[in-house]
């Protein structure tokens, strides 16, 4: 009787799993055994190819980041005019694979490894500003100016809220509104957040992602001229 051989499993095929499930059900559903039960193997098995969940959260971000390198890849300047609309679009097209793992931004800036992977999206960044005329000084600046916003994400000043605490906080800010009138005038005025799709975080919706990136792109033309 010939016993059915199960494939062999594989590190890639490990992350490729975890990331999937993060995407799911968040990244507090990944657990090395929530991991091997989407694989259908036995928790033990994933130590073979990752130490500790530690160095499984390491993994999912050089996916994402190999992911993001992919898709940036064909974005290239051919002269040095274009690395302004370049840079934007390459900075954009990162947030679009980021927008597919909304757990990822998080995971990056607690994590931050000096990947290979994060060192090259990072080299052609600067090779980029270099063909654009920029002085090594001045790419510098410009490398700190743009921060996690050069991923595609922005570190928001407060940590995300839910839905109805943020109904809550509305509220009771209106209840405020002679206390406090410059916050609950801007609040009046603001047209809401519904593109769920385009959120990476607290009230950062794309185009207040564009909006923060186009002043330092522009503020960054200036400099360099």
């Amino acid at each position: 009787m010939v016993t059915e051989q199960r494939p062999r499993l594989s590190r890639g095929q490990i992350l490729d799993a975890a990331v999937a499930r993060a995407d799911r059900d968040g990244i507090e559903a990944v657990t090395m055994r929530s991991v091997a039960t989407d694989l259908g193997v036995e928790a033990m098995s994933l130590y073979h190819h990752v130490a500790n969940k530690a160095e499984l959260l390491d993994g999912m971000v050089e996916v994402v980041l190999d992911a993001i390198n992919a898709a940036v890849g064909p974005v290239t300047a051919n002269s040095p005019a274009e690395w302004k609309p370049v840079l934007r679009s390459r900075i954009l097209t990162a947030r679009g694979v980021l927008l597919t793992h909304p757990w990822a931004p998080a995971l990056i800036g607690s994590r931050s490894p000096m990947t290979l992977s994060i060192i090259a999206y990072f080299d052609s960044i600067i090779g980029l500003l270099r063909l654009g005329g920029f002085s090594y000084d001045l790419t510098h600046h410009a490398m700190h100016a743009l921060g996690s916003r050069a991923l595609g994400f922005t570190q928001e000043l407060f940590q995300p809220m839910s839905e109805e605490h943020e109904r809550e906080g509305a509220a009771t800010l209106a209840t405020m509104a002679d206390r406090f009138p410059n916050i609950a005038g801007m609040l009046a005025e603001d047209p809401g957040h519904d593109d769920q799709s385009a959120t990476l975080g607290w009230c950062d919706d794309q185009s207040e992602f564009e909006f923060g990136l186009d002043l330092v792109l522009d503020g960054l033309e200036r400099l360099r001229s």
